[in-house]
């Protein structure tokens, strides 16, 4: 496997498309992460299958959170995606996020080139009420098993929120 943060560039994020590298796929409760040091996707736990995955998830190559993991990305399909694959995606916004006390932001987005929609959904009014809230529900919860109440969605932002993470998120990393 590549190195995907030397291969891939964030992408092209302030005319809304970055590269996603999908670490793991809509409906898994297996919590994949990139080893950055290694260059491999690591298994790192198994959740509760309750707490399976509303949609892929996955990360942009040369970003950092503040919480020193590459910017996350919640990527939208109607199908669960490979773990591995990277995808040019078209950003509709972000999710606020806190984990523990670290921001913990989550870039939303879809395949840039989804012929099968046609590429309807362009910004997050644009996604079914239910879905949102089902993001909203598990991030809120899917550690409550284990440390109840230390997630909190703060709210969805749009398109130019979610450039402003990603623009701060690459900075982290140059200045590594």
């Amino acid at each position: 496997m590549a190195d995907f943060n030397k291969v891939f560039t964030p992408g092209d994020y302030l005319n809304g498309t970055i590269n996603v590298v999908v670490e793991i796929p809509t409906g898994s409760n297996h919590k994949i992460e990139w080893n950055r040091e290694l260059a491999v996707m690591q298994l790192d736990r198994i959740e509760p299958r309750i707490f399976a995955k509303p949609t892929n998830y996955g990360f942009i190559p040369q970003t950092l959170d503040e919480d020193g993991d590459e910017l996350d990305v919640l990527l939208i399909t109607d199908d669960p995606l490979t773990t591995g694959i990277v995808v040019e995606s078209r950003i509709i916004g972000v999710m606020k996020f806190v984990d523990d006390g670290e921001v913990d932001d989550k870039v939303i987005a879809v395949p840039a080139d989804d012929r099968n929609s046609g590429n309807a959904i362009q910004t997050l009014a644009d996604l079914p009420a239910q879905l949102i809230k089902q993001i909203e529900f598990h991030f809120n919860r899917y550690k409550d098993l284990k440390k109840p109440g230390s997630t909190v969605v703060e709210g969805f932002e749009d398109i130019s929120v979610a450039q402003q993470v990603i623009a701060e998120a690459i900075e982290r990393w140059n200045d590594q």
